[in-house]
């Protein structure tokens, strides 16, 4: 019996309509159920053909776990190497490389020393910092992130230089990009299932969580060769990072679409906070997957943006 894992935290409406979707296939010697697991033996034998993650990007345990299951076999939604390696600034990097459109984008250095380094650590890095050279390249308007962070988790919203400053105050040891705002007027957050099914969703990162999708989507008044474009663009960044599972965000200025997020390999599934119809799409699409994926056996796992950036 091949088995369809599905491994999550606090969720409580995709995991288990996810394996419902799966299990009602009804395909003979398949079948899906949440992931159980305990302590982990380097000879332990993989339980599952395929694993849905969702929760080891908190979990360093989870994603140990999940390593060890790649080396053993199984297939992975998504690749936890990737994912270990992966941040957003070399996601920008990557996209500028392949040109995808993304707003100007400044890494900047640890605002405290990280836990275990001092000064002296710190020996090699410009002090001070030209930070003209910062302001004329991004603009006084912009964000402030984490290189690695989600759910918008000490993100800041920057108007001037002295908002700057007082954000990069607050932001303690974490490694900080700082990216030129996009004045949109249109913004889409787009489901990216198996590095070919992508579902365009408006959105507007402005309004409270639970109101950011906006139910309704009117073709007529959107260009269609916009459109075009978005599910282009996302397909080569989630193709060139190898994410089979991956939401990609574009803020849309004078007909241009700017990536501004797609690293979430854990996307948000919520069934109250994407709404029904997107809900039913990615339940029936993540379905489709890794039951394809559990039905094609072993395959070796490969970074696939060397590839790209060769070509």
């Amino acid at each position: 019996m091949k088995k369809i894992g599905v491994l999550f935290g606090m969720e409580n409406s995709f995991p288990p309509a996810l394996v419902e979707a799966i299990n009602a296939r009804g395909i003979p010697g398949l079948e899906a159920e949440f992931v159980h697991t305990g302590a982990l033996a380097l000879d332990a034998a993989p339980r599952y053909s395929v694993i849905v993650d969702r929760i080891s990007h908190d979990i360093p345990f989870y994603r140990a776990y999940l390593k060890h299951a790649v080396l053993n076999g199984t297939r992975l939604i998504n690749n936890p190497f990737w994912w270990s390696a992966d941040d957003k600034y070399f996601n920008y990097a990557l996209a500028a490389k392949l040109g995808v459109a993304v707003p100007a984008t400044v890494l900047l250095p640890h605002k405290q020393h990280p836990e275990g380094t001092t000064d002296r650590s710190m020996r090699n890095m410009e002090y001070p910092l030209d930070w003209d050279a910062v302001f004329n390249y991004v603009g006084e308007h912009g964000f402030m992130k984490p290189i690695d962070g989600g759910g918008w988790r000490d993100v800041y919203h920057i108007t001037s230089r002295k908002e700057f400053f007082e954000a990069y105050d607050q932001s303690r040891d974490l490694c900080m990009v700082y990216q030129k705002a996009v004045e949109f007027k249109e913004y889409f957050r787009c489901y990216v299932v198996g590095q070919e099914k992508v579902h365009v969703m408006p959105y507007d990162p402005r309004k409270p969580h639970a109101e950011r999708y906006v139910q309704s989507f009117d073709d007529a008044a959107i260009d269609p060769a916009l459109l075009a474009r978005v599910e282009r663009d996302a397909l080569t960044l989630c193709r060139a990072l190898g994410y089979d599972l991956n939401t990609v965000e574009f803020a849309v200025e004078d007909g241009i679409p700017y990536a501004i997020d797609f690293m979430n390999p854990a996307p948000d599934a919520d069934q109250h906070s994407v709404g029904q119809a997107n809900f039913e799409w990615i339940v029936r699409e993540v379905a489709d997957l890794a039951i394809a994926r559990a039905l094609e056996g072993t395959k070796p796992l490969e970074l696939c943006w060397a590839n790209f950036l060769n070509a």
